[in-house]
């Protein structure tokens, strides 16, 4: 059992270059977040966040996905109010990388769907191979956005949000949404070296990340928001109809 608590069997923690490379290893579901795994994540960020054991932290994925985001399937059988409570699990990603006292970057090695895309936007950075891709289909499927990407995500969010858009690559980096593009070999060592630029030997780096950062005030504002509006989707059953919707589409197609 690892310091940070029980393990969800789908993560996987190394410690490269003095830098916490934490790899979502799901990829028959494409790394989809399941409640355990989402729990763990936050529990990670925090064990490496005081800074003690690592200079930073870089948040990966396995196979073709970054993430697709919130799985489905379990989600599909939560008891009524369930959903809300799904919510504020990926709330407390958030909260936890906001709170850690080194950089936290998100290496996108393909498409980050909905909340796994959302918790991307309150890391300190995001690198991606060409592959990457931000797609946000809450709206499309009758869900609704989380992880304070209310107020994180920028110019982009009518088009990413609304129109459940994919944002491949080359636009996300034009947007802001992707800091870098790296070969997929170079993903991992170009994030590590952007943590190592970072917290360079007598750099105020745990300050300028209390100064850069969103306050936490703000972002539970957002969230709180965010979890009214879940719970009002949830209440009117299209969240739950929209699931089973997109269950039924993807059993219909075979996968």
């Amino acid at each position: 059992m690892a310091a940070w608590g029980a393990e969800s069997g789908h993560i996987a923690v190394a410690v490269q270059d003095a830098v916490a490379v934490v790899t979502l290893r799901r990829p028959d579901r494409l790394n989809a977040l399941t409640a355990g795994m989402r729990r763990e994540l936050a529990a990670i960020l925090r064990h490496f966040g005081g800074g003690g054991e690592v200079r930073g932290i870089v948040v990966t994925g396995t196979g073709r996905a970054f993430s697709a985001g919130l799985d489905l399937r379990e989600a599909a059988e939560l008891p009524p109010g369930g959903l809300t409570s799904d919510v504020e699990l990926f709330h407390d990603i958030t909260r936890a990388a906001l709170q850690t006292q080194l950089p936290v970057v998100g290496a996108l090695n393909g498409i980050a769907v909905g909340g796994a895309c959302e918790m991307t936007l309150c890391f300190d950075a995001r690198i991606g191979t060409p592959a990457a891709e931000f797609f946000l289909p809450e709206n499309s499927i009758g869900l609704t956005i989380s992880n304070a990407s209310s107020l994180l995500v920028g110019q982009a969010a009518m088009r990413l949000v609304m129109e459940s858009a994919r944002i491949g690559a080359r636009d996300s980096l034009a947007l802001g949404l992707l800091d870098e593009i790296a070969e997929p070999a170079d993903l991992i060592p170009t994030a590590i070296g952007l943590v190592h630029r970072w917290t360079q030997p007598g750099a105020a780096t745990r300050a300028h990340l209390r100064l850069l950062r969103p306050s936490l005030a703000t972002v539970e504002q957002a969230m709180a928001a965010e979890t009214q509006a879940a719970s009002g989707a949830e209440a009117a059953a299209i969240a739950v109809a929209g699931i089973n919707r997109f269950l039924s589409r993807r059993q219909q197609a075979g996968s």
